[in-house]
């Protein structure tokens, strides 16, 4: 709590300037209210924050990025008022010269930028951009779809009944039923959240609401898990912690047990790529569109906030589609020439 009182404290010192003569104002800045406050304290204050909103998730983003930083910066603070495009721009060199891919580097970028954006919205950091030059998109990565034929032999393949592969299928089957349901939203995923036929559920990265119809096949996975977990509060057995910080550990540990779980499983339906918890999401939405689903349907399966995210999810696929296009008008000219 002490960090959070201290730049309490300087973000009220910082309102204060703000309300003086305009040509006060100027001669405090940037330096008399920004100094004290560092880039790396700063983004200690946010992970601080997220943590006491529960938002375990978003806290640990936000320290990956800080510990990139630091690391560039051989753990000594920046000033925020010193923190500008020429300092970033290095700090992207030194990422590329570790190796670090575009699109990490991208996503420390992004954290960073946002952690920023607040520090220039409390007034303290000056209202510049120093993200401005580098490079925060996402590349196009190979698509991590896999074939619906793979999803059937997989809901279809024999294994020990209760145990703890054939939850790691129903999980996985489960996520692709239903609309490609995130791991972290069917850990979390109350009994409470089940509404006769339907599921409603809060989506935790996004806070967004979506209610989805069960159909049979999905009931009957809910059913066979619920009633294993009959003295608890969530519907999947995956979760023994309530309390939001032990239920987060929870949760990453039983991540790492559902992915080694889906590697098992990868070589007994010989599924390429390889199954994790991602690819479901990432097949429902690729066969949603092979199946002539609207792009802005398949959206708002999803849950995306734009249609955007959603392209990326299937511009792989896209490719594949124009290549397969492409070979057959080749093929039709080769063959039918004299």
């Amino acid at each position: 709590m002490a960090i959070i009182q201290r730049f309490q404290a300087a973000g009220q010192a910082s309102r204060r300037a703000e309300n003086r003569s305009e040509a006060e104002s100027w001669a405090v800045r940037p330096v008399a209210r920004t100094a004290s406050v560092g880039m790396l304290a700063y983004v200690d204050l946010q992970v601080a924050q997220l943590r006491l909103a529960s938002r375990f998730g978003t806290a640990r983003t936000y320290a990956r990025a800080r510990a990139s930083l630091a690391r560039f910066l051989a753990d000594r603070d920046v000033a925020l008022h010193r923190f500008d495009a020429a300092l970033v721009s290095r700090y992207a060199v030194h990422l590329s010269r570790r190796g670090v891919s575009r699109n990490s580097a991208s996503f420390y970028m992004r954290v960073l930028r946002a952690a920023f954006n607040k520090a220039v919205a409390e007034g303290l950091a000056p209202p510049i951009r120093p993200f401005a030059h580098v490079y925060t998109g996402v590349d196009r990565t190979p698509s991590r779809a896999i074939d619906e034929r793979i999803v059937a032999r997989l809901y279809r393949l024999a294994l020990p009944e209760g145990s703890r592969i054939d939850l790691a299928r129903d999980l996985f089957v489960f996520a692709y039923f239903a609309r490609g349901m995130a791991f972290v939203d069917i850990a979390f995923l109350r009994k409470s959240d089940l509404r006769g036929d339907r599921i409603s559920y809060v989506r935790r990265k996004t806070g967004q609401r979506l209610d989805i119809g069960m159909e049979a096949d999905l009931q009957r996975i809910v059913a066979k898990w619920s009633a294993t977990n009959a003295g608890s509060p969530f519907v999947f057995p995956v979760l023994a912690a309530q309390g939001p910080d032990a239920a987060y550990r929870n949760y990453r540990a039983a991540l790492n047990r559902q992915n080694r779980h889906l590697r098992r499983l990868s070589a007994m339906v010989a599924a390429k790529p390889a199954l994790t918890s991602y690819v479901a999401r990432h097949s429902w939405a690729t066969a949603a569109q092979r199946h002539g689903v609207p792009l802005s349907v398949i959206s708002a399966g999803l849950g995306h906030a734009s249609e955007r995210t959603t392209r990326i999810y299937l511009a792989q696929m896209e490719r594949s589609q124009v290549d397969a296009a492409n070979h057959r008008l080749v093929a039709a000219i080769a063959e039918g020439g004299d």
